[in-house]
């Protein structure tokens, strides 16, 4: 049988493989459809294939200059001091789970303008081609890089974004919010599975989904846990939880270990 490529697919794979339809599995259509949801979600939170790199273009108008200038937030405490907060944001879709740069609010002094120093250095050396020390000029420019780095991410906007808000946070003045000036913003999204359908034939998510069902199905069992049923057959929904409990945590562990990128360690 074809791999699955679309909900309904991933879902009949998934009760197939817990034996449906020789066994009858005791869980609820809604029930599954919140499994396969919390699969998705951790697929997309530690899977390196579940989000992808991506850069969104927002072009900034006069409504958005003037809600940047007014938009802002005023707490009186109780003792009578005054907290204003600047709530300066774009929204940003769903989907987006991280931020790691903004560019086009503001000029940057080493690559951006005529003068900054990338240019000059562009300008002055590169068309000597023939006097041109191209180890020296390698070594500049990562030095530059890495000073554009630690300057703010290599863009001189600062900026605070989290997912639960769906709000990108701009904290610039007044002088870098023109008119008519393209917002780009480099983020990681998470993967749509109903537009690219071969989420559902991820191998990793395959595993993960059957297990949380297959919990699910233990967890609905055990208040009948010992009941006979015709035939001298017992059930037992507290192992069925047990094995699938033991399965969840060795997928979580593999997800660890194969599945997730490592985290950047910064040596300096």
């Amino acid at each position: 049988m074809a791999e699955p490529a679309s909900r309904a697919e991933f879902k009949d794979y998934c009760l197939r493989k817990l034996g449906f339809p020789v066994l009858e599995i005791n869980v609820d259509d809604d029930q599954i459809e919140d499994s396969i949801d919390d699969a998705l979600q951790y697929y997309r939170m530690r899977h390196y294939d579940g989000t992808e790199l991506a850069y969104m273009k927002h072009f900034f108008t006069a409504a958005d200059e003037t809600k940047f200038e007014t938009q802002n937030t005023t707490t009186t405490l109780a003792s009578g001091t005054k907290w204003e907060v600047r709530d300066r944001y774009l929204e940003l879709p769903a989907d987006v789970v991280g931020v790691t740069k903004v560019f086009g609010l503001a000029s940057n002094a080493i690559r951006n303008n005529l003068f900054g120093i990338e240019y000059q250095i562009f300008l002055n050396d590169l068309y000597a081609v023939g006097s041109l020390d191209f180890l020296n000029y390698y070594m500049v420019k990562t030095w530059m890089e890495t000073m554009d780095m630690v300057l703010n991410n290599g863009a001189f906007v600062q900026f605070r974004f989290n997912m639960r808000q769906d709000r990108l946070y701009l904290d610039v003045g007044k002088d870098m919010l023109d008119e008519d000036v393209h917002v780009i913003v480099e983020c990681h999204r998470a993967l749509d599975p109903d537009t690219y359908t071969q989420v559902y034939s991820d191998i990793f998510l395959k595993k993960y989904a059957t297990a949380l069902i297959k919990r699910q199905w233990g967890q609905n069992l055990i208040k009948f846990n010992g009941i006979q049923l015709p035939g001298g057959v017992a059930i037992n929904g507290r192992e069925i939880f047990e094995d699938a409990q033991k399965e969840i945590a060795e997928i979580e562990e593999m997800s660890f270990t194969t599945y997730e990128l490592p985290p950047f360690d910064m040596i300096g």
